[in-house]
């Protein structure tokens, strides 16, 4: 027998809402990823890199393009440089950056402070480094305030001589929550008096909304010396199966961040970081994508208007939330469940990214939408809800 790193973890609602979806007949509006393909021309540059011979192990740490084109789009965005070289690891995914990150970080009775809602990797990365996850709630939103908001002051309370690494995610899956220049202000000033080291979880970074440019941790000196920060190829450019991120993050850290992605993958797919490197050199695709995703935003929000749901703002990410509390008084699983069975609509209750999501703490009457989507798929979408 084997005695379970991971006794509490079982089949995810994520999982279960999709199987649902699949016996329903249900339009799913819980999985967040596109329903369309990528770019074709981003698809012609793998098959190109194929054909190149780009068939073998790349450098551990990634195709150097793509480190250096990574590099550039930081720089250009953000004003920090990071040495391609050294400080930019290309990954399978953000998972598995985000793994490695609290491997190489956290040891045995280490503390990490985490930011609830929170994506469903961050507590069972922590338990297999032999952490101890510090849950922090957002403030969750009133009708006065419909956002939800980090209370910097709870997350400095959490910090203790055993914490080792914060956990960050913005913007911010599943609310939509964004940061500003006052909460890296905030950031700065707990850096500065813990030295604690930081997790930025930044896949969404080029979907933020109207007008608003993305506070990415690389913008402020301080924060980047202390910050490992990860990003999506797969979110920003609509090929989330294709698995490829990266981890920026200072010398020092890296090595360490690399000891463990060596041993965990080794390194990622040739020709897709080949595809990838030559496509970043147009800024075109991520630069658009803000307004792509809003026109997308927009047409959700504006179906859920005409449904007994209330749709809350989303600042960033491809999801929304929204207020069932006049349709019903269930919990959020128990609703989403409800949803897909009678009206063949899949949603994920926003409860399910808790740590103890059956508490009454964790359930505030919402659930999540994916909105990166066709427009054809959400208009079914709508349709439905208006029966609800």
């Amino acid at each position: 027998m084997i005695r379970s790193k991971l006794p509490d973890v079982g089949t995810t609602i994520f999982t279960v809402m999709s199987r649902l979806a699949i016996e329903h007949q249900a339009i799913n509006l819980g999985q967040g990823f596109p329903d369309f393909d990528p770019d074709p021309r981003l698809c012609e540059l793998v098959t190109k890199a194929m054909a190149a011979g780009h068939n073998q192990y790349p450098y551990m740490p990634g195709v150097a393009a793509l480190r250096e084109a990574i590099a550039e789009k930081i720089s250009g965005l953000y004003g920090h440089a990071y040495d391609p070289e050294t400080e930019i690891t290309v990954t399978s995914g953000a998972t598995e950056a985000l793994m490695a990150t609290v491997l190489a970080a956290v040891n045995s009775g280490d503390e990490v402070v985490v930011i609830e809602p929170c994506y469903d990797s961050y507590l069972p990365a922590i338990r297999l480094a032999g952490g101890t996850a510090v849950p922090v709630p957002l403030r969750a939103p009133t009708a006065q305030d419909p956002y939800y908001r980090i209370d910097w002051q709870r997350v400095r309370d959490a910090i203790t001589s055993r914490t080792r690494l914060l956990m960050l995610n913005f913007p911010h899956n599943p609310t939509g929550a964004v940061l500003d220049e006052s909460d890296l202000d905030a950031l700065e000033s707990i850096v500065r008096d813990t030295g604690v080291l930081l997790l930025s979880d930044e896949v969404y970074e080029h979907i933020v909304f109207d007008g608003k440019p993305h506070a990415s941790l690389s913008r402020r000196p301080l924060l980047a010396e202390h910050a490992f920060v990860i990003s999506s190829f797969g979110k920003t450019y609509h090929a989330t199966g294709w698995k490829m991120g990266y981890c920026c993050a200072p010398r020092q850290l890296s090595a360490e961040l690399r000891k463990v992605h060596q041993f965990m993958v080794f390194t990622v797919s040739t020709p897709m970081q080949v595809a990838l490197a030559e496509y970043m050199r147009d800024p075109k695709p991520y630069m658009e994508l803000p307004a792509f995703y809003q026109a997308k935003r927009e047409r959700l929000a504006e179906g859920l208007r005409q449904t007994r749901f209330k749709p809350l703002p989303s600042p960033g990410t491809f999801f929304m939330l929204a207020d069932y509390s006049e349709i019903s008084s269930q919990s959020e699983a128990e609703f989403a469940k409800w949803l897909t069975m009678e009206h063949g609509v899949t949603v994920i209750p926003v409860s399910a990214f808790y740590q103890r999501p059956d508490e009454e703490a964790s359930n505030h009457g919402l659930v999540r939408f994916c909105f990166a989507k066709k427009d054809g798929t959400l208009d079914q979408a709508i349709e439905r809800l208006r029966g609800v």
